[in-house]
């Protein structure tokens, strides 16, 4: 497939920060072939998409997300007093991943992979979980995002909070297991756009035979490690408690930490542990909504974290959104963050994207030989946009409201704010009716 973008304003969203006026863009097949404004030129084109007066940047990343909370809005359930974190996990989020099954799982990604398209981001990084349906839940959170189109990576979160170290067993098998059968898959040709990391809860609900066992997983998948860590005192306290140091220096002992690590969270890290987590070379994701819904205390040290990134914890994959939050809430806090650093900060997820594909591709620019994840915008602004200013315009300008195409991997897949191949109220409605029967059963659940 040759695809012509023309006449674009090209905004070069992932550093160096650029804006390139009325550009074309050459694709060919799954790539980008040439930018500039004779890309068209004497070309035979499969299809023509007419960017006069509309912006294009390289698709969005969500570097944290729980597909698994995909049918959650709204839940309706009866439950027991929240007035702390580990409340509000053992009375609303335990209760939901039990009360999963493998068609609410389906169901789950792929409604959370339309609502990350439909909002402009094209890469999502997922964190699952479903204790009653572990072995193959992977394949078919891999489903749902092949199914819509988007790129990324899924993992199952290790813990021994419902079974103890049978459960912990049975994660870290299906971790390998998703992780041999993409391997298998890209053995035998077969495109892989949807990449395994080694998943794990929180350091808290995992023993130290887990660790060793996730690492032992990382050694035989060649993945990275995704974990929460720190997302509130409680998991900091337990470490002191239980195993007498710092989550990271717990982590670092069994070799959990280096440059395909993604922690999660982190508001309760100490300034030495950030330094450790930065020696390591390893991602740390951001959640800005989701660390306020549930009250664990503002992160003060993301000024101080190298490799930022930001996601959504299960907050929906639309990143307009969550960058704007996540940097009003720095500056509520008094924080010295502009939006050219969160700007960064999201982009920085194309670098924990490609890590995951053993840097096999390249993602987040909008130059020859990059995947072609792109989205055009139907943004109107009153004041120049220009490169001094550009990731103002991101932060306070932009919004998922504007997202009129988006192409992954040179397919495109939304056009004049319309899905090309997905019939959303259809999908909607079946997915609907799946998330109330998960109600009911979750109800019926205890904490």
């Amino acid at each position: 497939m040759k695809i012509g973008i023309k006449g674009a304003l090209v905004f070069q969203t992932r550093t160096p920060v650029e804006i390139i006026e009325k550009s074309d863009v050459y694709i060919e097949d799954d790539t980008i072939r040439e930018v500039g404004p004779s890309a068209l030129s004497a070309k035979s084109l499969d299809k023509t998409i007419d960017a006069t007066g509309k912006i294009l940047i390289p698709g969005n990343v969500c570097s944290h997300h729980h597909y698994y909370s995909g049918l959650s809005r709204g839940m309706l359930i009866s439950s027991g007093q929240q007035t702390d974190f580990i409340q509000v996990l053992k009375e609303w989020w335990w209760r939901l991943d039990r009360a999963l099954d493998e068609e609410s799982v389906y169901y789950s990604s792929l409604i959370s992979s339309m609502d990350a398209i439909a909002s402009g981001t094209t890469s999502v990084v997922d964190h699952h979980a479903s204790p009653n349906y572990i072995k193959g839940s992977l394949s078919m959170i891999k489903k749902g995002m092949d199914e819509v189109g988007v790129r990324g990576s899924t993992c199952y979160e290790v813990t021994d909070r419902n079974r103890g170290m049978k459960e912990v067993e049975e994660a870290v098998e299906e971790n390998v297991r998703f992780a041999y059968e993409l391997d298998s898959l890209r053995a035998k040709g077969e495109k892989v756009n949807v990449e395994a990391m080694i998943g794990g809860h929180a350091p808290f609900t995992i023993p130290d035979e887990g660790l060793r066992l996730m690492r032992y997983a990382c050694d035989k998948t060649d993945r990275g490690m995704h974990l929460h860590v720190a997302e509130a005192d409680y998991d900091q306290i337990h470490s002191h408690h239980i195993y007498n140091r710092d989550i990271i220096d717990r982590l670092d002992s069994f070799g959990l930490l280096d440059d395909k690590t993604l922690l999660v969270h982190g508001v309760w890290l100490s300034d030495g542990e950030v330094e450790r987590v930065n020696e390591r070379g390893s991602f740390f994701a951001h959640n800005g909504r989701s660390n306020m819904n549930n009250n664990i205390g503002y992160n003060k040290r993301l000024p101080k974290i190298k490799k930022l990134v930001l996601g959504t914890d299960g907050c929906g994959g639309n990143m307009f959104e969550e960058i704007k939050i996540a940097f009003f809430k720095h500056k509520d806090e008094g924080g010295p963050l502009w939006p050219s650093d969160y700007l960064d900060a999201l982009t920085r997820g194309n670098e924990l994207v490609e890590s995951n594909f053993h840097h096999r591709i390249k993602l987040g620019r909008i130059e020859s030989g990059y995947k072609a994840d792109l989205v055009l915008l139907d943004y109107h602004s009153p004041t120049p946009l220009l490169k001094e200013n550009a990731a103002s315009h991101f932060v306070w300008g932009f919004s998922s409201g504007a997202v009129n195409t988006v192409l992954v991997d040179g397919k495109v897949l939304f056009e004049e704010h319309q899905f090309t191949s997905l019939d959303p109220v259809e999908i909607y409605q079946k997915a609907a009716k799946s998330a109330k029967e998960v109600w009911k059963r979750a109800d019926k659940i205890k904490s």
